[in-house]
């Protein structure tokens, strides 16, 4: 009986230990990686802009249209979300703090895990296009307060 209480204390540790890893992406390998080292572009969703429109939406590749809702929260993915979800937007992407120069020591993750959207301002930040296998750096410079949905950040290009 002993012999299975610790088996058992054990086989839930275990299963802990691999839960908690916050769902780290995993990068691919290095040949086969796309990163996005040209001009920076600065985009800017004003505060109770639509985010339904084109305008106010960073359509980064056909997969991944970044926007933000009115009524406050984050940053989600327009092409496959029609809000945020607290725990996994924006869908398809995963986000680390840091440079691009640092890539294999970065921990990706979502991007409320990997940083609280009220402290994005001025931090860099990498972010990876899962399908699109791709890596960009991003830094917020705008995120509005009060349930308005404006920010705004400058990120690397093609």
């Amino acid at each position: 009986m002993k012999k299975c209480l610790i088996l058992l204390v054990s086989m839930i540790c275990l299963g802990y230990i691999s839960c908690t890893d916050d769902a780290v992406a995993d990068l691919p390998d290095p040949d086969t990686r796309v990163i996005w080292t040209g001009a920076t572009v600065t985009f800017e969703k004003a505060e109770e802009a639509s985010p339904t429109e084109a305008a106010n939406q960073d359509r980064l590749t056909d997969n991944v249209w970044l926007t933000r809702g009115n009524a406050g929260g984050q940053i989600y993915n327009a092409k496959s979300e029609n809000t945020f979800d607290k725990n996994n937007s924006p869908a398809g992407t995963q986000w680390a703090l840091g440079n691009i120069d640092n890539i294999d020591n970065l921990s990706f993750k979502s991007f409320r895990d990997a940083i609280k959207p009220e402290d994005v301002v001025g931090k860099n930040l990498v972010l990876f296009l899962v399908e699109d296998n791709t890596f960009l750096t991003v830094k917020f410079t705008k995120w509005s307060k009060g349930k308005k949905g404006g920010f705004a950040y400058e990120r690397s290009s093609q």
